[in-house]
């Protein structure tokens, strides 16, 4: 019964696991572990949902990072402009 205590009043544990489970899947001790304290808790209840709200929000912004960067191409007269002032510094120096 001393592990369950530890288990409800341990906010630390909870958060811990909570941010874990976002990366990689829990083992079934620390899934129970962390269903056991989220049902007594409402402050972890809390930052779990905030937990899962943040984490979609930067999967989403990787995602439309990448999306960006894949259709951002350089103009052709910039590129044909640059290449012309790098080969004049070449040839002042």
């Amino acid at each position: 019964m001393n592990h369950l205590k530890k288990v409800i009043y341990n906010c630390k544990q909870a958060t811990l696991l909570i941010e874990k489970r976002q990366i990689r899947k829990l083992s079934f001790r620390e899934s129970i572990e962390l269903r056991v304290h989220l049902a007594g808790c409402s402050m972890c209840q809390l930052y779990n949902k905030q937990s899962q709200i943040i984490h979609q929000m930067v999967l989403q912004l990787f995602h439309d990072t990448e999306q960006q960067a894949s259709t951002l191409l350089l103009d052709e007269n910039f590129k044909k402009e640059l290449q012309e002032r790098i080969e004049e510094g070449l040839n002042n120096n």
